[in-house]
């Protein structure tokens, strides 16, 4: 079942514009959002929640527009972005107990779970905590009214790697329970380890929406000596970029295979490295 479906969104400005915009998040899947800076995907992220307005696009949550049912959405989905800036001098407790009011459903064990995991302390203060920290107690507000789908907008940004790790296992958890995560990030290992999908925009557009593995699969990493750079290579090569010793590409799998050259499986962020290289060619 698709809990979130994008189709056509479009949102213009000056010097950017989101064209064409099209993905869906199924029940149970963690969906990788990637792209370069000024990409769109903070556009896209709030496009769909309406705190950017869309030009044009058809977007429904759990089959329902959010227009029309924006109360009902905004009680069944989680959204954090990328740390917290709002309500700096106030206490957490003081934050909480209003944020809870608007959740039917919140779980206050499952809040004062993530409390204790976290190490987070509700007497203090957004701007007396680190950026990490402020991100964990936003990922703490949105886990506990148990989110149907969680729309997460660099939530590892700041995070060192012990928490960052600690987070994918909920990430993995959750998705084993049926919750939905559509997660930017430019941290790709991140996706490379609990992502089941991948949704890659470039200059407004998307560039590919599938699964991880089909995505993956396309290519192949190649690690090239002067000698190995025939004009064929380069024909087939993506993103050609010098190395310490030699250069690097990636090349389609059924490019690489005919070049007969050593080839190895190429994770997401060696493919988006060279892609993106290609694209400044």
């Amino acid at each position: 079942m698709e809990v979130l479906s994008v189709q056509g969104l479009c949102k213009r400005y000056a010097t950017f514009a989101l064209s064409e915009v099209g993905f869906a998040v199924r029940q149970g899947e963690i969906m990788g959002f990637i792209g370069r800076n000024g990409a769109g995907k903070t556009t896209t992220l709030k496009s769909l929640l309406n705190i950017v307005h869309p030009d044009a696009g058809v977007i429904r949550f759990f089959g329902l527009s959010f227009a029309e049912h924006e109360m009902e959405i905004k009680r069944r989905i989680g959204f954090v972005s990328g740390g917290m800036d709002q309500y700096m001098r106030k206490r957490l407790s003081t934050i909480t107990s209003v944020t809870r009011s608007f959740y039917p459903s919140w779980d206050d064990d499952a809040y004062r779970g993530y409390l204790r995991r976290f190490a987070l302390d509700e007497r203090k203060t957004p701007n007396q905590l680190s950026a990490g920290m402020r991100i964990k107690y936003s990922l703490s507000l949105a886990l506990s009214h148990r989110a149907e789908l969680l729309i997460l907008d660099e939530p590892t940004s700041g995070l060192d790697p012990v928490s960052r790790d600690e987070l994918l296992d909920i990430f993995l958890a959750l998705a084993r329970e049926g919750v939905s995560i559509l997660f930017s990030t430019h941290i790709t290992g991140d996706l490379d380890r609990c992502a089941d999908g991948i949704t890659y925009i470039r200059e407004g557009r998307i560039f590919s929406s599938e699964p991880l593995e089909t995505f993956v699969g396309k290519y192949r990493a190649l690690a090239l000596t002067e000698d190995q750079l025939t004009d064929r290579v380069r024909d087939m090569a993506i993103g050609l970029k010098p190395a310490k010793h030699g250069y690097t590409a990636v090349a389609l799998a059924g490019d690489a295979q005919a070049l007969g050259l050593p080839s190895n499986k190429a994770d997401l962020e060696t493919i988006m490295v060279h892609v993106e290289k290609e694209g400044q060619a």
